[in-house]
């Protein structure tokens, strides 16, 4: 029986943390836990970038230090090595966001395939992470997404068949393009054996996403685990999705693979909702989304022969129910179908204790330039903010950890 996990031991949270760090750390947590600023600094930091004011300096030394590996890969590898000594891997993360134009789409999936060139040569980086959206024209994925949902077909790949039809000719040119890079992508991965984790994006667009990563995981997830769906549990219909996904995976004698999130749009996604007069995606309570969450969790630990799992949360008592669920079933906590994960520069607490206890577990690692980079900084700073007592727990065991130091 393996002994029992426990998130408050900050002594091995923050082993890997210098003094100077865990203050500068402390400082900026601090200065997070005050709305008023955050939303004073979330308007001003894109500004001012694009306006050329000289505020890289102080954004690199604060918040892009906290959150963010380098602005290369050279200098993510020196994150990535001190990671490692503690036995936590890293999921890279190409911090780019909002790229238009064919060219650019064309450079997001050569990016895409050179972090996954990378990763194959690193011992520490098992997974990388993909948006749709950096290879693909948002108002193409959106008119998808519309058609899928007029189509009235309750399976999403006959909703997607469906869709494809409507398209003009120029827009299905459009589309096999976004298709090509897809694969090129998923080769490079299945080649490299490195996972693709595919990212959750906005409601209004998501189901084309689903769609082609179901696509690509029919093809390449035979063998081996290529592919990973992000599945937002903060939305009420996507453990349904869970089940359905599962199904079509036993039909399609593919392996599933499901990252498990609880969200990252809602305060959008609900303000949209209510400007178009549709019934909000969102779950009503974050009790909903926790019983969902967990719920997820449980279906897919019952279900390894099939399911590889990213229990990719901040959440103790969900990692803490997975954990429980191994042992339960007297399997590993390095389970090869069962890994976990948390943002680089959060939650240190859950990542380093699990790692000490044995679980396979990663750092979600973004990197790229500042300027590209700020809108990932911006919606950290955002969240910090306003998931409930995310900041002061930072907060509480960095000031716990402080004061053990002292002794």
């Amino acid at each position: 029986m393996n002994d029992p996990i426990s998130f408050d031991n900050t002594a091995i949270a923050f082993a890997h943390k210098s003094n100077k760090e865990l203050k500068e750390a402390h400082w900026l947590f601090s200065m997070m836990g005050k709305p008023w600023l955050v939303q004073i600094g979330t308007r001003l930091a894109p500004w001012s970038i694009k306006a050329g004011l000289p505020v890289k300096g102080i954004i690199r030394k604060t918040i892009f230090k906290q959150f963010v590996g380098g602005e290369t890969l050279q200098e993510t590898a020196i994150v990535a090595k001190q990671l490692a000594a503690s036995n936590v891997k890293v999921i890279l993360d190409y911090g780019v966001e909002g790229a238009e134009g064919e060219a650019a789409f064309d450079h997001g999936a050569d990016e895409f395939i050179k972090v996954i060139q990378y990763a194959a040569t690193q011992p520490n980086i098992p997974y990388m992470s993909i948006k749709v959206t950096g290879f693909s024209r948002f108002g193409l994925l959106e008119r998808l997404d519309a058609l899928m949902k007029e189509s009235g077909k309750s399976k999403l790949l006959d909703a997607y068949n469906y869709a494809l039809q409507q398209l003009s000719p120029a827009e299905i040119g459009e589309w096999n393009r976004v298709y090509k890079r897809m694969l090129k992508i998923s080769e490079a991965a299945s080649v490299a054996g490195v996972g693709v984790l595919v990212d959750a994006e906005e409601t209004w667009i998501q189901d084309p996403v689903d769609a082609l990563t179901m696509v690509m995981m029919a093809s390449f997830n035979k063998e081996k685990i290529v592919l990973y769906n992000t599945i937002q549990l903060y939305r009420h219909d996507r453990l349904a999705f869970l089940k359905q996904s599962y199904e079509d995976a036993m039909t399609g004698a593919f392996m599933l693979g499901a990252k498990l999130v609880r969200g990252a749009y809602m305060e959008k996604e609900r303000r949209r909702a209510a400007e178009k007069g549709y019934d909000s995606p969102i779950q009503p309570s974050k009790e909903a989304s926790d019983t969902d969450y967990n719920e997820a969790v449980r279906y897919c630990i019952d279900r390894l022969d099939v399911i590889s799992v990213i229990i990719a949360s901040h959440n103790e008592g969900s990692n803490l129910l997975a954990a429980k669920l191994l042992s339960e079933k007297a399997q590993p906590l390095s389970h090869p179908h069962v890994h976990f994960s948390q943002l680089y520069g959060m939650s240190d607490n859950i990542t380093f204790n699990l790692a000490k206890a044995g679980c396979s577990v990663s750092k979600y690692l973004p990197f790229g330039p500042i300027k590209d980079v700020v809108p990932y900084l911006m919606r950290r700073a955002q969240e910090n903010t306003s998931v409930g007592g995310q900041t002061s727990r930072e907060l509480v065991l960095i000031q716990k950890e402080l004061e053990r130091r002292r002794m």
